[in-house]
């Protein structure tokens, strides 16, 4: 499983990641970063090129995953903004506090094992006038479907990096410290137990 998760597992993460409708999702995000960015979960680098040139000054991108962070393109990747990555985890992230004017996370916040203690340490590095963006996949609101994403993610779980089919992804937000100030959320794919998707933006109470 080392190999696995080492090798291939990246590259899966990549291409799922990439899809077409979660591309979709991303252009409608992305692009209301501002200022100095912290992107949680950068993996690959698919959002970098979604991100407003005239808007972004800097994007600090942190991962668990060093196979992922070496797939993004390097210094000859034309860019108007800096990029600055760091190998590590979103429940400890090596800024000073209220450092960032934007945070970004998306597809990311399914996988963090201690998603309460990241959220802190969001709040933590994020300015008083900042602003979570997010974009996420998690719980559905139909039962019968929730009643799937329960059973299937601990089977789930060891072979997608740990990442969560059934979370909350709003709740999480609310109750730990910010305020969403805009959501849109519903099915984007017709696999219903992956497909119920959380996109917005939050700022801290």
């Amino acid at each position: 499983m080392r190999l696995y998760h080492r090798f291939i597992l990246p590259r899966l993460m990549h291409r799922v990641c990439a899809h077409k409708d979660i591309t979709g999702q991303r252009e409608k995000i992305i692009p209301l970063a501002e200022g100095r960015v912290l992107e949680i979960g950068i993996g690959s680098g698919l959002n970098l090129p979604f991100y407003d040139s005239q808007s972004v000054t800097c994007v600090w991108g942190i991962d668990p995953s060093q196979t992922l962070m070496d797939m993004i393109p390097g210094p000859r990747a034309r860019r108007p903004f800096s990029v600055c990555l760091m190998a590590g985890s979103g429940e400890q992230i090596p800024l000073e506090s209220h450092s960032a004017d934007t945070i970004v996370v998306t597809y990311t916040m399914c996988s963090i094992p201690n998603i309460r203690q990241a959220l802190a340490e969001m709040r933590r590095v994020l300015k008083p006038s900042g602003r979570l963006l997010f974009c996420e996949h998690g719980r559905a609101p139909d039962i019968a479907i929730t009643r799937w994403q329960d059973r299937l993610t601990p089977l789930w779980k060891p072979v997608s990096g740990g990442c969560h089919l059934n979370r909350p992804i709003a709740a999480l937000i609310t109750d730990n410290g910010f305020s969403i100030r805009r959501l849109d959320a519903g099915y984007v794919s017709p696999i219903r137990i992956t497909g119920f998707h959380y996109r917005g933006t939050a700022k801290t109470r």
